[in-house]
């Protein structure tokens, strides 16, 4: 369904397509302005325009459809101007696919001393030369006006879900204010599409405020925010269930900062579309890689005499070409072993989100479910808290799961 809709005399074009549905997943399509994406779909992440280790080519090569890009470090470094004057970040990273720029403000809070939250903005000590700055609802968005993602995220006051008391409140309603400020400062509407962030903790009361209060701003997309914090997975996955459960069934919805492929799997099955993490790359660089079976540590002794690939399931360019042993050798003396690791951990994940995609449109997602859960868990311990939010999703795993009485005893 096409999708036009008006916001302070602004109008959107945004095409999302339900393709097939299971229970509450869906496979969808969303045409961006730069690119065609299937959901459900990871977003690697680019932080300064671009994927450690990896050429443009080769995330073509392996599938990847959006990258995201960090608001805050591409501002520092080469600056959102020279972006804009260069062609905006597409032409100039050399990327003809989606992007997506994050607002700036969970780096500003996360990553730099003496930050603080104002209604204003976010008031932050400069990593340059450690003066205060200020970024405002309104800054953000001109920042990503001149990147010129196809999706850009409105700056949210970022609380971590395990800090409780009136402080979540405050950020979920500061919140619903700054994104007012989002949208009037929205100058390219027709070629960026702004998404809302849903706030509120773990709270239920404030998560279905905040909902109600994006919903009603009729936003091309809409991002759960505030999670992947800390939070014990029971809570998690409430929070997603109930997010997902209240948005718009024809618009895109995205689990930020979520990258774990259980994680990813759960989500899906409980009907979000979008996710991202630093985690596949990151976890490359420490020498570790994704297999069906959970993770595989090449920098263990036990890889240094092993011929096998890294996945012998796997059909990625590592997997046919190199040996465990052989990149075993490299982890922690070559920068060629991360980048390797980096390739075949970003294959497996835009693999998964394939697969996902296809069991859906095919009406098959609880085998999927059930097969990827039988090669992470083959004892059948898989965790209650996985247990709890299939049973809300509607997919039968009772066949891959031993009765959590035995698995106490």
């Amino acid at each position: 369904m096409a999708l036009r809709f008006e916001i302070s005399n602004y109008v959107f074009h945004f095409l999302c397509q339900i393709l097939g549905r299971f229970n509450r997943a869906r496979a969808a399509q969303l045409t961006l302005p730069h690119f065609i994406s299937q959901t459900p779909l990871f977003m690697p992440v680019g932080t300064k325009g671009t994927i450690k280790g990896l050429t443009t080519s080769q995330l073509e090569e392996i599938g990847c459809q959006i990258i995201l890009g960090n608001t805050y470090h591409l501002e520092l470094q080469p600056t959102s101007e020279l972006i804009d004057e260069l062609g905006g970040l597409h032409k100039f990273m050399n990327w003809p696919r989606g992007l997506l720029t994050d607002s700036g403000g969970f780096q500003m809070v996360s990553l730099l001393h003496l930050a603080d939250i104002t209604e204003n903005g976010v008031t932050f000590q400069s990593p340059v030369d450690g003066k205060p700055m200020l970024l405002t609802p309104e800054e953000s968005i001109q920042i990503q006006n001149r990147i010129g993602a196809d999706i850009i995220m409105a700056l949210d006051d970022v609380v971590r879900t395990t800090i409780t008391g009136p402080r979540i409140e405050e950020a979920m309603y500061r919140t619903l204010r700054w994104i007012d400020r989002c949208i009037a400062a929205h100058k390219r509407p027709n070629e960026q599409n702004l998404f809302g962030i849903v706030q509120g903790g773990l709270d239920p009361v404030l998560r279905d405020i905040c909902v109600k209060g994006l919903v009603e701003r009729n936003l091309p997309g809409y991002a759960i925010g505030g999670l992947a914090g800390g939070e014990d997975k029971d809570s998690f996955w409430r929070v997603v269930a109930q997010c997902t459960a209240a948005l718009p069934e024809d618009k895109p919805r995205y689990v930020m900062g979520v990258g774990y492929p259980l994680d990813i799997v759960v989500c899906s099955a409980l009907g979000a579309d979008m996710y991202d993490c630093v985690y596949p790359t990151r976890t490359a660089r420490f020498g570790t890689a994704l297999v069906p079976e959970g993770i595989l540590k090449l920098t263990h002794r036990a890889m240094a005499d092993d011929t096998r690939p890294i996945d012998p399931t796997c059909v990625c360019m590592v997997c046919k070409k190199y040996t465990r042993a052989y990149i075993h050798c490299l982890v922690t003396k070559d920068a060629m072993g991360s980048q390797l690791l980096s390739y075949h951990n970003l294959y497996y994940m835009l693999k998964l989100s394939r697969d996902l995609h296809s069991s859906i449109i095919k009406g098959r997602l609880p085998e999927f479910v059930c097969g990827f859960l039988q090669k992470m868990f083959p004892k059948g311990d898989v965790p209650e808290w996985v247990c709890n939010a299939m049973e809300v999703a509607g997919i039968d795993i009772s066949s891959c799961c031993a009765p959590f009485s035995s698995l106490q005893d």
